[in-house]
């Protein structure tokens, strides 16, 4: 089953998109948000694999800010009256982008999307990469082969995530969820949206107001804030 949960502000519209799901047994709706805020809260207790959303919602939040709110990056598929987003969703490595009034061919093709999306990472979660495997990456003309071990640093660049190992800070055509679905999460873990950082590459830890963590990393000296989220979980995993 792929837990599931419908955001959108007009009720109607919601009963809709939940009236054609019916048709699709294996899509399980946990929950259904209102609004960003409404959202979040509820993203962050049920954890879900997939989200239908909309982007223009009451308040000051879009669903494009809802996104960027997130530590955990569920699958997306926006859905909006408005096609002038189009372009900005797919910056967001949104699965597909229905036009309100939704029809129901449109959300099959959706949905397939999602389950071979989910089904790819299934099979890579199985399939981890650890520290001592070697991964090739290309940056235009320049080619490397790098052990993980060496690798500090992921940043992610839009559809792209950069690679800091050494001096080195290559561009590969991979987004940071995919690659976190790829790595070993006792080595690699997710400190915010933007940053995977290798725990073994720590130099020293400050704590922020907030409660969040700021580390800096050995060979380049990068500071990287953990989110207050993503701390706790960092506090969990690195104590005795």
């Amino acid at each position: 089953m792929i837990k599931t949960i419908i955001i959108d502000d007009e009720r109607l519209a919601r009963n809709e998109l939940r009236k054609i799901l019916t048709d699709y047994p294996d899509i399980e709706i946990i929950d259904e948000a209102v609004n960003a805020e409404d959202a979040f809260e509820k993203i962050e207790v049920h954890q879900p694999q997939l989200i239908f959303l909309d982007i223009q919602m009451p308040g000051e939040k879009t669903g494009f800010d809802l996104l960027a709110m997130l530590d955990y990056s569920p699958k997306v598929i926006f859905t909006t009256a408005y096609n002038e987003f189009a372009i900005k969703a797919f910056e967001y490595n949104a699965l597909d982008y229905l036009l309100k009034p939704i029809e129901s061919a449109r959300v099959l093709e959706a949905i397939q999307k999602a389950k071979k999306s989910i089904s790819q990472d299934v099979y890579q979660a199985a399939n981890k990469l650890g520290l001592g495997s070697q991964v090739f990456v290309k940056d235009g003309e320049r080619c490397w082969f790098v052990k993980l071990d060496e690798v500090r640093l992921f940043e992610s660049v839009g559809n792209y995530a950069k690679v800091f190992f050494g001096n080195n800070k290559p561009l590969i055509l991979k987004s940071l969820n995919a690659l976190e679905e790829r790595l070993d999460g006792n080595i690699f873990f997710r400190a915010n949206r933007k940053h995977i950082i290798n725990l073994q590459k720590i130099d020293n830890i400050d704590t922020l107001y907030n409660g969040g963590l700021r580390v800096k990393l050995q060979g380049g000296n990068e500071e990287i804030e953990i989110s207050r989220r993503q701390a706790v979980k960092f506090r969990d995993n690195m104590s005795l």
